[in-house]
Order: structure tokens, then C-alpha cells, then sequence
């Protein structure tokens, strides 16, 4: 397939880039390469995209365009002729929608737009986004299930997020575009955000920094290993064009103390973090959990890396990109 992926620079871009190339796809990366955090980390993964592309059965090349600039995206669509799309572009996190909220309205709803308006246009028979576990709130009912209520988000963020959902629901019904939204729930692992606790935890314990621990440690997270996360997005890609359900959970579905998971860390580099200890932070939750049964039920997927083994592999690639000994 043809295959338009944005955020193709991104986390979770490069390796879903990288994944659907082994598999044989033709994709077309797109991303802005914004300075949200270091773009020197963007420009070696997708170096390393790239890299993979030499070897891989499909072939890759990529934009530098912003999903806001309409008609930048439009020529890309009519030039290729997509057969789908993976929208994983995104201003991301939690606490910088608070400093910066422009900038979320600019990507993720108007952006956002431009990609179901030219999804419709150019006749593409799937549109796959990313959305995220943050439009739960602080959900008391445990695990999420994505029956459940989704009307009280805790940022800008997440209600962006939302808007999403309810932007490809109508595209879905009044304008028959297919769309399935996917819920990702604490992705971690190779390459990943600097912005993010694991990719914190792990830079500052090695350099011997202390560690700020929010709400003083009581808090879960549904860590996922990066490679659960993309075989999900690829197996709803390669699957039926129009999903069962309009969106689905992707998470571990096995949520980690905060404190547990900094001893993982410890325990898998040797070296004890200095804990700070400070209250909850603005914006955030007190605890994650996907249920992952329809994405079973429909997909014949679940994520399974063990936590220890996802610590591992981000832990080694860390030391090998930073060149730390």
C-alpha cells in the first residue's frame, strides 16, 4: 500500500515508518520537525528511518510540512494517491498545553481537519489516528474500557485529544470516511520523548541528578513498550478498511507504582535515583489501565513486553545513542 504517515520523525513515527517498510509498504513520511523538544533527536531517527528504508521491501521519502499548511498537504495527497493514512502527528504533552495552548489548536484540531478534509477528497479508504489514554480524566472505574465516559479531560491536551475522536466520528458518518482512533497509553522505549518520566528518570539517574516524584510517589502508569504499540497501529493498517469499533485501547493492560517502576530502573542501571518528593502536578492523573479486549477481540493482539525487558532495551539504546559507558 501507499501509505501517508505523519509525525514520521516522531517516537512512535519512526518506528511505525520502519515497521510498515519490513512489511513491504511504500510510505511517505511528513513532519514539521518543531522545536517542542531537541530536533537533533528528530533529524537521527529519521536518519535512522532511512537507514532501515536502504533494506527494507518497501520504499520511504519524506516531507518537512506541517499538517496545518493546507495546501502543503495538498499536493502531497495528490501527488501519491494514498491508499491510507496513520495521523500520528501531534503537539504533544500534558503540561505544555498549559504554557503553550496555541499550539495544540494549531496541530491537533486544525491540523487535524486539514487531514480528514483531504482524507475525503482524495478518496482514501482508512484513516488511522492516534489518540491518547489522557481523554479518560481521572476515570475511576478501572481498567478503561472505551465504553467509558470521556467527557472530563484535565488539560488542553486531552481535550484535543477528544476533539479528535469527534471530529473522525462525523467524518465517519456524514462523509463515509473510515477512521479508527487509537488510544496509546504511556509509550516508552527506544527513541524516545525526552519530555516524557522514563526518558527523564533514566537521563537524570545516570547523571546523577535528582528525580522530581509528583504526588510523592502515588501514582500508576499502563507503561507500553514501543514495539506493542506499533504492532497494534499496523495491524489495524493492514486490517479491514472499516474497523468494528471506532476506537481502541493499546497499553500493557498492567499498571506500574510510580515507585515500582523507578526501582526497575534503578535495578536495571545499577544506580539509585535521589528522589524529590513534591504534590501532584497540574493536569495530571492519578492512574492509567487499558483494557485491551476489543483490540483482542478484533485484532487477535494484546501487548505483552514485561516492564523489565522494555527498561532494558530503552537502557541499552540510551548508552549506545548518548555514548555513555
Amino acid at each position: 500500500m501507499n501509505i501517508l504517515l505523519t509525525g514520521a520523525a516522531g517516537f512512535i513515527g519512526s518506528h511505525t515508518a520502519v515497521e510498515l517498510l519490513r512489511r513491504g509498504h511504500n510510505v511517505v513520511g511528513v513532519d514539521n520537525m518543531n522545536s517542542y523538544y531537541d530536533p537533533s533527536l528528530k533529524k537521527a531517527r529519521l536518519a535512522y528511518v532511512r537507514k532501515c528504508a536502504r533494506t527494507a521491501k518497501g520504499s520511504f521519502s519524506f516531507s518537512e510540512k506541517d499538517i496545518a499548511d493546507l495546501g502543503a498537504m495538498e499536493k502531497i495527497f495528490k501527488t501519491h494517491k494514498f491508499d491510507k493514512v496513520c495521523n500520528l502527528a501531534a503537539q504533544a504533552g500534558v503540561r505544555y498545553s498549559f504554557e503553550n495552548p496555541s499550539s495544540y489548536i494549531h496541530c491537533n484540531i486544525i491540523g487535524f481537519f486539514n487531514i480528514l478534509e483531504l482524507c475525503c477528497k482524495y478518496k482514501v479508504k482508512h484513516l488511522v489516528y492516534a489518540s491518547s489514554s489522557s481523554v479518560y480524566g481521572n476515570n475511576a472505574k478501572i481498567p478503561f474500557s472505551e465504553d467509558d465516559r470521556t467527557d472530563d479531560p484535565q488539560s488542553l491536551y486531552a481535550a484535543t485529544k477528544k476533539s479528535n475522536e469527534l471530529m473522525a466520528h462525523v467524518y465517519t458518518h456524514q462523509r463515509n470516511l473510515p477512521t479508527t482512533g487509537l488510544r496509546f497509553f504511556t509509550v516508552y522505549g527506544p527513541w524516545g520523548r525526552p519530555d516524557m518520566a522514563p526518558f527523564k528518570f533514566m537521563k537524570k539517574i545516570l547523571g546523577d541528578e535528582p528525580i522530581d516524584v509528583y504526588n510523592k510517589g502515588n501514582l500508576s502508569r499502563d507503561f507500553s513498550y514501543i514495539d506493542d504499540i506499533v504492532k497494534g497501529i499496523v495491524a489495524v493498517i493492514e486490517g479491514p478498511n472499516k474497523s468494528r469499533r471506532p476506537v481502541y485501547n493499546i497499553g500493557n493492560s498492567r499498571p506500574v507504582q510510580l515507585m515500582d517502576f523507578i526501582s526497575t530502573i534503578e535495578r536495571t542501571t545499577g544506580k539509585k535515583a535521589k528522589k524529590v518528593m513534591k504534590g501532584m502536578q497540574r493536569g495530571d492523573v492519578y492512574t492509567t489501565f487499558a483494557s485491551t479486549l476489543a483490540l483482542e477481540e478484533d485484532y487477535a493482539f494484546r501487548p505483552d513486553t514485561p516492564l523489565e525487558k522494555g527498561i532494558a532495551e530503552f537502557y541499552n539504546w540510551y548508552k549506545a545513542f548518548y555514548k555513555i559507558s
